[in-house]
């Protein structure tokens, strides 16, 4: 059922979408993101040969694509989408829906002006630093605090790996892809003649 759209459909669903997580808000109102922009001008000081074309796009929405790229590892192209794709994406950049979204390029090239000064670990050590301060802690790329729970992930025994590095547990099958059985370890196969 279709109705007129309204003044407060991007309100409403952003509030329905924090109800179920809050996580991108948490980290928006957390971090003052205004402390990395006289670091992150750094990359902008390279005199413009022009001023035609279109003007670069703000310092610190790109670092925040890139922190929103790391925690969520999503490769350049992947990340353009998901701006376009998602509100709270676009919320947490500020940017509306008539704003322009850096294209994949732009986000590619700014992460390596960052890497060819020298800035881009020092910032998300600065980050990750703000973060700790904040009672939140970076793992594995995935930002925890108290009311996130990080999925348990089985492990081999050594015996197990031990097996996998000779080779026992692999078994092809009449096409030669690989098979895993029920306890997700690869089985030798044995020759039917």
């Amino acid at each position: 059922m279709h109705r007129p759209p309204s003044f407060f459909d991007v309100e409403n669903q952003l509030t329905k979408i924090y109800q179920l997580t809050d996580f991108l808000p948490k980290l928006k109102s957390l971090i003052d993101w205004e402390m990395f922009r006289s670091d992150l001008n750094k990359v902008r000081e390279k005199e413009r040969l022009s001023n035609a074309g279109r003007k670069p796009f703000d310092v610190v929405l790109m670092f925040k694509i890139l922190v929103l790229k790391s925690l969520y590892n999503l490769a350049d192209d992947r990340i353009e989408e998901q701006i376009r794709d998602r509100l709270s994406f676009r919320d947490f950049l500020d940017l509306a829906f008539s704003d322009i979204v850096p294209d994949s390029k732009t986000i590619w090239l700014f992460a390596e002006q960052l890497k060819d000064l020298g800035l881009e670990r020092a910032l998300f050590d600065r980050f990750n630093e703000e973060l700790n301060q904040q009672g939140f802690q970076v793992k594995s790329g995935l930002i925890m605090d108290g009311s996130f729970v990080e999925v348990p992930r089985p492990r081999n025994t050594k015996e197990e790996n031990e097996r996998l590095k000779n080779g026992e547990y692999r078994r092809q099958t009449t096409d030669g892809r690989r098979q895993q059985n029920q306890e997700g370890l690869m089985m030798k196969s044995a020759a039917v003649c």
